[in-house]
């Protein structure tokens, strides 16, 4: 009898992930999605002929320095909760959200510089893709500035700590996202323009 096998059944925990967590994981690779095939039509299109040429808003350069500050700071912003730092948390939040604000109003006077360099929505499609790229990672910026805000509350309020990390989790993922999206725009008209 002791030559019998004997089966031991193991369960194994599945591999599980928040369903928000996975929401917005699905969200970026569909934004991730929508900017890849703007950036293949862009090459595609200036491929074609007939694009104009013009210098890029010197003030890119500064809105990407902000976003990486922003994205330092929501770093830190997270490294507090999880030492449940909360004044630090709080500090790291607003200084977060203030550089969102800054790059918005950055991305507003790059609009006025092309405004000023004669580059429109409307007439050549180097400046319609500019000005498209520029917009739909703006409207992203919104609602990720939007995002911070709610959680910004929730630091007030106590519900962002070591304990609970998962709403601090998701806006960090989506932030430091929305920051290597705007580097790689940058870096992908510096290098096709």
């Amino acid at each position: 009898m002791e030559s019998e096998l004997k089966y031991i059944d193991i369960v194994e925990q599945p591999i599980s992930m928040h369903p928000k967590k996975f929401a917005l994981w699905l969200f970026l690779v569909t934004v991730l999605m929508i900017f890849a095939a703007l950036t293949s039509a862009y090459i595609v299109r200036q491929a074609e002929g007939n694009w104009l040429e013009y210098e890029l808003p010197e003030i890119f350069w500064v809105t990407s320095g902000i976003v990486l500050l922003s994205s330092v700071s929501m770093q830190v912003a997270y490294f507090a909760a999880k030492r449940d730092n909360f004044i630090g948390l709080r500090i790291a939040m607003v200084l977060t959200v203030l550089l969102g604000f800054a790059f918005l109003v950055g991305q507003w006077y790059s609009w006025v510089a092309l405004v000023d360099r004669e580059v429109f929505f409307v007439g050549n499609p180097a400046g319609s893709f500019l000005y498209v790229f520029t917009g739909l990672h703006a409207l992203h910026l919104i609602s990720g500035v939007i995002f911070l805000i709610i959680v910004l509350i929730s630091t007030f309020r106590y519900k962002v700590h070591s304990q609970a990390l998962n709403t601090l989790e998701m806006a960090t993922t989506y932030w430091h996202f929305l920051g290597g999206l705007w580097l790689y725009l940058f870096l992908f008209l510096l290098l096709n323009h």
